[in-house]
């Protein structure tokens, strides 16, 4: 049994490196039946930045990326945009809590301007640290995460979330928290989901699942909306960490052969997911290079 034709493959969540594989490991994922990649930002340089200029030349670097590897493999790619919100944690020695602050929010107006141009599609990764920090750079953080979600109200896009896993109760206080700010639930995502948790315990929010094999196969019959991703790194010292850009394909392809229901069912994470929380389609593009 073989995949429909115009199904499009997406991998929700991946980032890409000058310095790593960068476009060759997209051009795997191409090979490998991929079609679609949402390419998040990161930090290329060997410390976090510490100037509004150092983070408006990391967004720039991302978007020759993503137009690099559409240009060179045929494939989509959609950037996401955001100063990661640990590197509050790891500029506060130098720049202080405030400093650090001030320049997180001057870094996520600039990628709201971008999202209004039509540079990027999303917000991300915002939100907070998945480990203990001290109170003051938590309380810093919660700051942050606000304005974030705010900036997303107003570009009128989605915001993408970096936190600890969310159980049901997790998943209630975030949309909580949009709704407080005035985004919808639906237009926020938690990426690197590890465990399922039912559509009707996430109060509209979607899961951006790691793709792993079982969680896949658990995950297989929700309703829409939630995702897959690989969350590569592209670290040449973590060889596919997280997983290899091209486990989303595989995947995929592994469910179409089990059966026709599960085949099916790639619609909701791939193009019903992608359409309701974005507002994109994803469509097959024909003749061009693999």
């Amino acid at each position: 049994m073989t995949l429909p034709d115009d199904l499009p493959i997406v991998d929700h969540h991946c980032h890409l490196s000058p310095t790593g594989e960068g476009v060759a490991a997209a051009r795997r994922f191409r090979e490998a039946g991929g079609t679609h990649l949402f390419l998040a930002t990161q930090n290329y340089a060997p410390r976090v930045p510490t100037t509004e200029a150092e983070y408006v030349a990391q967004f720039e670097t991302t978007e020759r990326l993503a137009r690099r590897v559409h240009e060179e493999t045929g494939t989509v790619v959609y950037p996401v945009i955001a100063p990661y919100p640990i590197d509050l944690v790891h500029a506060a020695p130098d720049l202080g809590v405030a400093g650090a602050l001030q320049l997180q929010l001057r870094a996520l107006d600039r990628a709201g301007a971008w999202i209004r141009d039509r540079r990027a599609v999303a917000l991300g990764e915002v939100g907070r640290a998945h480990f203990p920090v001290p109170e003051p750079v938590a309380a810093a953080l919660a700051t942050v995460f606000e304005y974030a979600l705010a900036i997303a109200r107003d570009a009128g896009c989605p915001a993408v979330v970096h936190s600890e896993e969310l159980d049901r109760a997790g998943y209630r206080q975030l949309a909580e928290l949009a709704r407080r700010i005035g985004l919808a639930p639906e237009r926020v995502v938690k990426h690197y989901a590890r465990s399922r948790v039912p559509a009707e315990e996430r109060d509209g929010i979607a899961p951006s699942y790691v793709a792993r094999r079982e969680l896949v196969r658990e995950v297989a019959r929700d309703p829409a909306p939630w995702f897959l991703e690989t969350d590569f790194l592209d670290d040449p010292k973590r060889p596919g960490a997280v997983l290899d850009l091209t486990t989303v394909p595989r995947r995929a392809r592994a469910a179409g052969e089990r059966s026709a229901p599960e085949r099916d069912a790639l619609r909701v994470p791939f193009v019903e997911s992608v359409e309701r929380v974005y507002g994109l389609r994803p469509i097959v593009e024909r003749g061009v290079p693999a």
